[in-house]
């Protein structure tokens, strides 16, 4: 024991003392600063625990893609999203495994999923679909929706939250959300995300990872099961069990997450803590649409109405809220904007040129992964995805 205490005494600074017989306050001084290199070497610099990271795809492109409902990867629509990421320099897709409803896509053969009654045929055959985008060379994610999901929630009102008057609770658009404490619901959407992987999907991408809206406001009036636990923890705990349940399988994890979470603490209202996700996960997806910023944000009077300061702000942001986590840092790919936020006052129209100002900011920032939302599928024709 001695020797271990000398070599320690000599790493840290012992020197000649460390062949001398050590005294009780040596053995004290190496004992807590061997326990403190251990500690910052397991959390890093900023104190949160960290796991190894090797990307289970490290032949992967640089993604560029787009985003395709059920409905439009699984009928017609697939033809002109194809051709248009045959036409420019876009390479993926990502497809609605698990909607916004809650309901599987496609109809699977796990039988325990089948026999769960919430699969629709929308994709009628995804393995003719997986064939299609990999003859296509189109990099396929699987996007999952997890804790929204009405379905779940009125057939398992116990895996919901339950208001005073004894019905499952429902946000202003008539959505349901699940409980991110209950790990039953968790087993589900991993059992999901399993089967995609099993289609031939290459990475999973996890959506509404969160607490409903404004949940801090409504957690003391409704009935859920929820332990010790903060919000914040729990859905970080969600994703770094999902990460290693699905890790056997060559998958890579991704989450999408509010932009703003970038830019502020963690948001404990809604469980989502920008730093404590992205340690987990091989792709961050920060949410960086410029009409989701209000009046104010990185100087803007109107966020929409200036695409590339925005999407410069965010990634600045995004940049120092991730530089603690060193060689644990996910890869950065934002979703950006191709759509008009006509509800926003002092929107203006989006195409080419906003596009393109939304992804010189990327680059300009280092980040030359991004994905482009359209809940439509209909993307601007005759943009520039390669800015160099």
């Amino acid at each position: 024991m001695q020797s271990i205490v000398a070599a320690l005494l000599l790493m840290l600074g012992g020197g000649a003392q460390a062949e001398a017989q050590p005294t009780l306050d040596d053995w004290i001084r190496a004992a807590e600063q061997a326990r403190q290199a251990a500690v910052h070497a397991e959390r890093g610099s900023s104190g949160i625990p960290m796991i190894e990271k090797n990307d289970p795809q490290p032949d992967a492109p640089k993604v560029r893609g787009i985003y395709a409902t059920a409905h439009s990867a699984g009928g017609a629509r697939l033809d002109t999203l194809l051709t248009l990421i045959d036409d420019t320099e876009l390479n993926s897709l990502v497809v609605d495994v698990k909607d916004d409803y809650g309901y599987i896509t496609y109809p699977t053969t796990d039988p325990e999923l089948a026999a769960r009654g919430t699969a629709k045929n929308i994709i009628r055959d995804p393995a003719a679909l997986l064939g299609r985008l990999s003859e296509h060379d189109v990099y396929p994610i699987a996007r999952v929706v997890v804790f929204k999901d009405s379905v779940l929630a009125e057939a398992r009102p116990d895996l919901s939250f339950v208001g005073q008057d004894g019905a499952v609770w429902k946000n202003g658009r008539g959505e349901a959300f699940v409980n991110p404490y209950r790990k039953e619901v968790w087993e589900y959407n991993i059992q999901v995300a399993k089967d995609a992987a099993k289609l031939g999907f290459k990475e999973i991408q996890f959506d509404y990872v969160r607490f409903p809206e404004g949940f801090e406001k409504k957690a003391d009036i409704l009935d859920y099961h929820k332990d010790e636990r903060r919000r914040i923890e729990v859905v970080a705990d969600f994703v770094k069990y999902a990460r290693e349940q699905l890790e056997p399988l060559g998958v890579r994890v991704s989450v999408d997450i509010f932009g703003y979470a970038a830019s502020v603490p963690a948001a404990e209202g809604i469980g989502q803590d920008f730093e404590a996700i992205s340690k987990y996960v091989d792709v961050i997806c920060p949410m960086i649409y410029p009409s989701h910023y209000t009046a104010g944000w990185f100087g803007s009077a109107v966020p929409d109405a200036a695409p590339y300061v925005t999407i410069d702000g965010a990634m600045k942001d995004t940049h120092e809220k991730l530089e603690p986590l060193g060689p644990f840092k996910p890869i950065i790919r934002p979703w950006i904007q191709d759509f008009t936020a006509s509800w926003v006052k002092g929107y203006i129209k989006y195409g080419k040129r906003e596009v393109e100002e939304q992804i010189r900011a990327l680059m300009d920032n280092g980040v030359d992964e991004f994905l482009l939302w359209n809940a439509n599928n209909r993307y601007t024709q005759g943009v520039d995805y390669d800015l160099q």
